[in-house]
């Protein structure tokens, strides 16, 4: 099944399954079984098929896929940048700016 994300759907659930697919699809670009890729980041094969089919993975299984996919440097640059929708959470953001901790 093919999944496509835009910008209004909000939808987490949707989301996984297209960050499985895409997994999904990277691993037979590699000639990967799931044996093999499970074989490789030590996550179990019916993890792995769990994640393919319904999209539920731990974030720990997770981001061994995304170091096996040579993905670390775009999901740290996703991940590094802030974020904002308005001005005032622009102004927010830029107030706190090398907080350590929350409130």
């Amino acid at each position: 099944m093919e999944y496509s994300y835009n910008i209004f759907d909000k939808n987490p659930s949707r989301l996984a399954m297209i960050l499985a697919n895409n997994c999904r699809k990277r691993r037979l670009d590699k000639g990967m079984s799931r044996r093999s890729l499970s074989e490789v980041t030590g996550i179990p094969e019916p993890t792995l098929e769990r994640f393919e089919t319904k999209g539920k993975i731990s974030l720990e299984a997770f981001l061994r896929l995304v170091v096996e996919f040579d993905w670390f440097d775009e999901m740290s640059s996703i991940l590094s940048s802030s974020k904002f929708t308005t001005g005032e959470e622009l102004e927010t953001i830029n107030k706190n700016q090398g907080r350590e901790k929350g409130r």
